[in-house]
């Protein structure tokens, strides 16, 4: 399955000097992470709360305890390890085809497959910080601890995740715009592009190939020049880097 499609794909990769990796839930799936909107993903469970509200800041300021329960529990998978996309990503940085990846993820796998020019938007579980001290702490320490995590100095511990209600990072935002800016191709993978202001992202792209691999279909309508509807570890597995 997917040959013509893969063989387009490698030919575009080929072709390419510039490469930048735009990426959402669907890259992580295959790691084991459930994808937040695909019909068995987390927003289709059921819970008191829906994880819209449980992942707002206002919520996280008025029910602490409520919103760790949730996130140790759906959102901190810190057993997970790479998956063959993230690998041959970190792989087509390493031959210095791609210049960056561009994630809407917090699971910090791309770094842990070996990618060093990672744009985090919606921020990191591993990175952790006391609200009033500003102390640093590392997601087993919150994994680990029991109900709210607190700090020594007493204030509560906040994860460096981009809730609802909060704004993006204004350098990751800037890095990511020059990113996608200056790149010859941009491959969109595992992302249904339905949030915003992270799906914009992609209107700065001006370059010359435009590949989607997601396996449902994405809400944002792009050009492309390729879409290969599959999952994205079973088709970049399949490319060849060591020629590039």
């Amino acid at each position: 399955m997917y040959e013509r499609e893969t063989e387009q794909l490698q030919s575009i990769i080929d072709d390419s000097r510039k490469i930048v990796f735009f990426g959402g839930a669907g890259v992580s799936t295959e790691s084991g992470i459930p994808d937040f909107r695909s019909a068995d993903g987390i927003y289709h469970q059921k819970y008191r709360y829906s994880p819209e509200q449980v992942v707002s800041h206002s919520f996280f300021m008025q029910y602490p305890e409520v919103f760790y329960e949730f996130y140790k529990d759906k959102m901190m998978a810190l057993e997970a390890k790479p998956n063959p996309a993230h690998r041959k990503l970190a792989e087509l940085e390493a031959t210095g085809k791609l210049t960056a990846v561009v994630t809407q993820n917090i699971d910090g796998l791309h770094q842990a497959a070996g990618s060093k020019r990672v744009y985090e938007l919606h921020g990191s579980i591993h990175r952790n910080y006391c609200m009033k001290c500003g102390k640093f702490y590392d997601a087993q320490h919150v994994k680990s601890s029991e109900g709210v995590p607190r700090c020594e100095c007493g204030g509560m511990i906040k994860p460096d995740v981009v809730l609802y209600e909060e704004g993006l990072d204004p350098a990751t935002v800037r890095g990511a715009v020059e990113a996608i800016s200056d790149a010859d191709t941009l491959i969109i993978g595992g992302t249904s592009l339905v949030v915003y202001p992270a799906a914009g992202f992609i209107d700065y792209f001006n370059g010359k190939h435009l590949v989607v691999i997601n396996k449902s279909e994405t809400a944002k309508a792009v050009r492309a020049e390729l879409t290969i509807a599959a999952p994205i570890g079973e088709v970049m597995e399949r490319i060849e880097t060591d020629e590039l």
